[in-house]
């Protein structure tokens, strides 16, 4: 997370780690982040950075927040 946030801070956004469960991570974006980009591009920006740096990482979901406008 700590690699991803400056990059969603910079546009006003934020991520927060929700969950770990089998595997699978579940985080919260900040809504502002989506005036900027596209919703599934920052998805898989941040899966991919989380999957590199845990390999055994299956899948990045989102959870539903009171700023969070993306879903799948």
């Amino acid at each position: 997370m700590q690699e991803i946030r400056p990059y969603l801070q910079a546009d006003g956004g934020n991520i927060t780690l929700v969950d770990i469960r089998d595997n699978i991570v579940s985080v919260q974006l900040e809504a502002i982040v989506w005036l900027c980009r596209k919703p599934m591009t920052l998805k898989n920006g941040v899966e991919a950075t989380i999957k590199r740096h845990a390999p055994q990482i299956l899948q990045v979901i989102e959870v539903d927040g009171i700023l969070l406008t993306f879903k799948k």
